[in-house]
């Protein structure tokens, strides 16, 4: 970790050293989106300035903006670790796979079935129930409800010759927990089914390689890794030639472009570029010896989840010894590698949302709610309760940040008692 540069990486990002109410905020909220690096707010300032054009012109604005889409496509594959076509941009998302899962639709047959689960958030679960109105058969996988891991055993059950889909997450966005993705591709492979990754919540958190997982399909959002509000996807080339949108009429027919319905958010792209630049940067500081921005990536990504682990192994036996704290999730730390640093938690005698506003007093920004994780937070019998206090934990957080929270939540909780 000696190579993990902190003090550079908190002073690329302008918003950790502000002040709000006499207090220099602690973004433990980083699961509901990021902040970005000073960077990204330049570069979509620059766009915005110099090169604000729609695409394919014949002018020199325009033209800048279609090789600003052109690089940043192929700056995300490095990301993601595929081709420059397999990247299709939109919205958000949740917009991207209704989409997908629209056009996907059309080729199912009544008594056709697709897997969600009870972890996910359910931008990967609500689209993919929607196509029950064409007699598809939504079947949801259970979960472990002592650490809140995914129940593979259940997968397995649940999988059969009628499954077309498997719809799973990378990482729950509520509790942490990060799934054997490679494992339920192997399984929804061996009867016939495409894989739908939602890896949202995991993207911030450490490297992903399309190819080594075999999925079909993968979601994210520039907003959850330091980026601004862009919705990415990567689909194999093959299933964006064989599967067909709902698109405008004029609209190109060749892939990804046909994915892309009407004008792309391009000052969001010129942020995006920057955020992959940013990443990229710190790979290159942690390892100076790297030949190329994928493998830079990949290092950047690796050194953000080893630092991660050290902050989790710091915060989640300290919320064990609070009286009365519900910790939801993983909590031995020999498991740390199978969760994210995004602890959810309650408080006896206190909803989510009075200990969140508590902490918020204090200058310290966590979430309250189910996260759009519904299923999981029924599950687990707290969803008319107002859900969890989530604490979300990204590699600009420190040490300090912690104990400051660690002594808020025993005060806050004395109080209480």
């Amino acid at each position: 970790m000696a190579s993990f540069d902190l003090e550079w990486i908190r002073s690329q990002f302008p918003a950790l050293s502000q002040k709000i109410g006499g207090y220099r905020p602690v973004f433990f909220d980083g699961p509901g989106g990021t902040q970005v690096p000073g960077s990204v707010i330049d570069a979509m300032s620059r766009y915005l300035t110099t090169s604000n054009a729609n695409a394919h012109g014949a002018f020199a604005t325009s033209r800048r903006t279609d090789e600003l889409i052109a690089a940043t496509r192929t700056a995300v594959a490095d990301f993601l670790g595929c081709d420059h076509d397999e990247v299709i941009f939109g919205a958000n998302m949740t917009t991207l796979t209704f989409a997908f899962s629209r056009a996907i639709g059309r080729t199912l047959k009544p008594g056709d079935e697709i897997i969600v689960t009870r972890l996910d958030h359910y931008a990967n679960v609500s689209p993919w129930y929607a196509l029950e109105e064409v007699g598809v058969v939504v079947r949801m996988v259970d979960i472990n409800v002592e650490d809140c891991t995914l129940d593979m055993s259940d997968l397995e059950r649940q999988l059969n010759d009628r499954t077309r889909l498997v719809a799973i997450g990378y990482a729950s966005n509520a509790v942490g927990t990060i799934n054997d993705v490679a494992a339920a591709v192997r399984l929804a492979r061996a009867a016939g089914a495409l894989v739908f990754v939602d890896a949202v919540h995991y993207a911030p958190h450490g490297p992903i390689d399309v190819r080594s997982l075999d999925c079909d399909f993968l979601s994210c959002s520039a907003y959850k890794f330091f980026g601004p509000h862009v919705g990415v996807l990567f689909g194999k080339r093959e299933h964006l030639a064989r599967f067909h949108p709902y698109k405008a009429q004029p609209a190109p027919e060749e892939i990804p472009s046909r994915w892309e319905t009407g004008t792309l958010n391009h000052e969001g792209l010129a942020g995006l570029m920057a955020t992959i630049d940013y990443l990229a940067e710190l790979g290159r500081r942690v390892s100076p010896s790297v030949e190329n921005r994928r493998i830079a990536l990949i290092a950047a990504m690796e050194a953000s989840r080893e630092y991660e682990r050290h902050l989790s192994e710091r915060l989640i036996p300290s919320l064990l010894q609070i009286p009365g704290l519900t910790l939801y999730g993983i909590r031995d730390a020999a498991r740390f590698n199978w969760r994210t640093p995004t602890v959810a938690v309650r408080l006896k005698g206190q909803t989510p949302y009075a200990t969140a506003k508590q902490l918020g007093d204090r200058g310290i920004y966590t979430w309250h709610g189910n996260f759009y994780a519904l299923g999981l937070s029924e599950r687990l019998g707290v969803e008319s309760s107002g859900g969890f206090l989530r604490i979300g934990l990204l590699a600009y957080n420190t040490d300090d940040e912690i104990d400051y929270l660690l002594t808020a939540l025993d005060e806050t909780n004395a109080a209480s008692a």
